[in-house]
């Protein structure tokens, strides 16, 4: 059994329920075979018609003479006539391989560049029909493939998500889809159910998954969870309080004091040029008492115009005599898992050198 059919031209994508009634370029009753041109080709649709009809034909005969009236409207580019036959009772009803015809359906739409048609028919099958194989592949996973694919909503990734990772467990995919449930719970605010998420994809000790449009996968995921997981107890209410705080540190050389005020979970130093996820070169291990000791430090009497009302820098310099000038980054907390925290500040990191 296979899913694929001759490639159909685009056409307008209001024929959702593709009724018979549509079908005004045919005069005859009969869309099946009279909108066929090639008289060969409706003499044998209508022989495959008759049989369809008849109460004699078996089961399995019977899929045939339906798959071969589909591929002759499918050949003869009658998007209308196909997707209604695919669509209507003499398909459907109690029809074992409904599943099936709803996918032959579902794909000519996404063919004709009509998604969110298609979408509606994959949905029908996962919801009404069993599954089946084609091709040694389940109808339901190939659904739920492509649903995930053209589906923009969170609310309803997180179900085909959840859905994939219940009914397909050993699917290669599946540690990819837990990050993404998370994902989909995160945009949707759903925040401690993306947290379980990340932690059990984090679990899966998938290091160097590769998804798409996320560069270190890994490390979003253990970012979010341990910050989820640490005390939280750096943040500050406002910028000026942090940097206040953080400037008379400095006066009194109070190395003690600014690692206190500093993130302890993904406080990152790197140059400019860093790229932040490249979490291995930006984790901070060193102690700032290495840095003041016999240093004269200074620190701008501003932050950089460039700040904004969401992160800001503080150029501070004489820290070292290999890179003297480091820019201090504060960032606004942005963490709706924890009301207590968003919205308050944190010193997350260290620039070196001068901005580029």
């Amino acid at each position: 059994m296979s899913k694929k059919h001759p490639h159909l031209p685009r056409t307008a994508c209001f024929l959702l329920f593709a009724a018979p009634w549509l079908f005004s370029a045919c005069s005859k009753p009969d869309y099946l075979s009279d909108c066929i041109p090639d008289s060969s080709l409706r003499r044998e649709q209508q022989e495959l018609t008759r049989l369809l009809r008849s109460p004699d034909t078996g089961r399995e005969a019977l899929f045939t003479v339906k798959n071969r009236i589909a591929r002759n409207l499918a050949a003869t580019d009658n998007l209308p006539a196909l997707t209604a036959f695919l669509t209507s009772d003499a398909v459907r009803g109690a029809d074992p391989y409904a599943a099936y015809w709803l996918l032959m359906a579902a794909d000519v739409y996404m063919e004709q560049n009509s998604p969110q048609i298609a979408a509606y028919y994959f949905e029908r099958i996962l919801d009404n029909c069993k599954d089946l194989t084609v091709r040694g592949n389940s109808i339901h996973q190939i659904c739920l493939q492509n649903l995930i694919r053209i589906t923009d909503s969170p609310f309803h990734l997180v179900r085909y998500y959840t859905d994939y990772i219940r009914q397909f467990p050993q699917d290669e995919k599946i540690p990819e889809f837990y990050f993404l449930l998370g994902r989909a719970h995160e945009k949707a605010g759903e925040w401690e159910k993306a947290i379980q998420s990340y932690t059990r994809f984090l679990q899966l000790g998938q290091y160097d998954i590769l998804v798409p449009d996320i560069p270190n996968a890994y490390a979003y995921a253990k970012r979010i969870t341990d910050y989820n997981n640490s005390a939280k107890d750096w943040t500050f209410a406002t910028l000026d309080e942090l940097v206040t705080s953080v400037k008379r540190a400095i006066d009194r050389y109070d190395a003690r004091a600014l690692e206190r005020y500093r993130a302890k979970v993904n406080f990152f130093s790197m140059s400019w040029k860093q790229d932040y996820t490249d979490t291995e070169d930006t984790q901070v291990e060193f102690q700032m008492r290495d840095f003041m000791h016999g240093n004269r430090i200074t620190y701008a009497d501003e932050l950089d115009p460039t700040s904004t009302p969401y992160e800001a820098y503080l150029r501070t310099s004489g820290w070292n005599q290999y890179v003297t000038v480091w820019y201090l980054y504060f960032r606004k907390v942005n963490f709706p898992a924890d009301p207590n925290i968003h919205g308050r500040w944190e010193w997350a990191g260290i620039y070196y050198g001068e901005k580029i």
